[in-house]
């Protein structure tokens, strides 16, 4: 079965070849992937990635590296990136729009049957995570949830990540919903889908918005480009440099985009 998420075109925006469809089109090739279930089955890492982490790479040839592996498929989380990549690759404009990693969460989740695809929810703090879960079960009964980990927040040894591993790969978990924050949570699915074969997803933010944590922006904000002011305003001392930093270095990095980019396929 060949993976419909690595078969999207991709074009760059900055150092990040992102994979531009449709929502829609997103939605049934991540569910896809998931029910894959040949021997020869291989990890899929996918990214939601914002300006912030256009700016980060930009100014970090390994971190970038993560997300040109052809074996990962990276979406515009923030609507910025849509109108540099529509303005950069016009021939795609009809094609690009916003895939934010909690509308993809929410609707896989509500897509899910008790046939699958199976979840496990790795990332936030034991209240957050265990509160996810509970909403989840609530508003999405039929999707099954088969683990539920909220790891240490400091760099796990061989031995750890080995039994987490292993603790994965016997919950028959085909999504991984990986909830860790930029950028660690970009090298962990990148990491996961090496190990395990598996939908290894970096929603980020995702687990504190469905679990009630954390404010999420008005609709309406979300779709001007100004998610970002408000998400300032609730958390200004842990979000002062994502923005006030990040987006200045996110137009320099898109403004860099080689125009005679080709859209790639892998």
């Amino acid at each position: 079965m060949t993976n419909a998420i690595l078969k999207l075109p991709r074009a760059e925006v900055g150092r990040v070849p992102f994979r531009v469809a449709p929502l829609s089109q997103v939605l049934s090739a991540v569910l896809d992937a998931s029910q894959d279930t040949g021997p020869s089955r291989r990890g899929t890492a996918v990214h939601f990635v914002p300006a912030y982490t256009v700016a980060l790479a930009d100014t970090d040839t390994q971190y970038a590296g993560v997300f040109r592996n052809t074996e990962s498929a990276v979406f515009s989380d923030g609507v910025p990136v849509v109108w540099a990549g529509r303005r950069l690759h016009r021939q795609l404009a009809g094609r690009w729009e916003r895939v934010y990693g909690p509308d993809v969460m929410e609707a896989v989740l509500a897509a899910s049957t008790s046939e699958g695809p199976r979840h496990y929810l790795l990332g936030g703090s034991p209240r957050t995570v265990e509160t996810l879960h509970s909403i989840i079960r609530e508003r999405f009964p039929q999707a099954s949830v088969v683990g539920v980990e909220s790891p240490p927040f400091r760099p796990l040894s061989q031995e750890e990540i080995l039994a987490q591993d292993q603790r994965i790969a016997a919950s028959g978990a085909q999504i991984v919903w990986v909830g860790l924050g930029t950028p660690k949570q970009d090298w962990e699915v990148a990491r996961l889908a090496e190990s395990l074969p598996v939908v290894a997803m970096a929603v980020g933010a995702a687990f504190d918005f469905m679990a009630g944590t954390k404010p999420q922006a008005p609709e309406w904000l979300r779709a001007s480009g100004l998610e970002w002011a408000y998400r300032l305003g609730t958390e200004p001392k842990r979000l002062w440099r994502r923005y006030l930093w990040g987006n200045p270095r996110f137009l320099i990095a898109a403004a860099r985009t080689p125009r005679q980019s080709r859209t790639r396929r892998r």
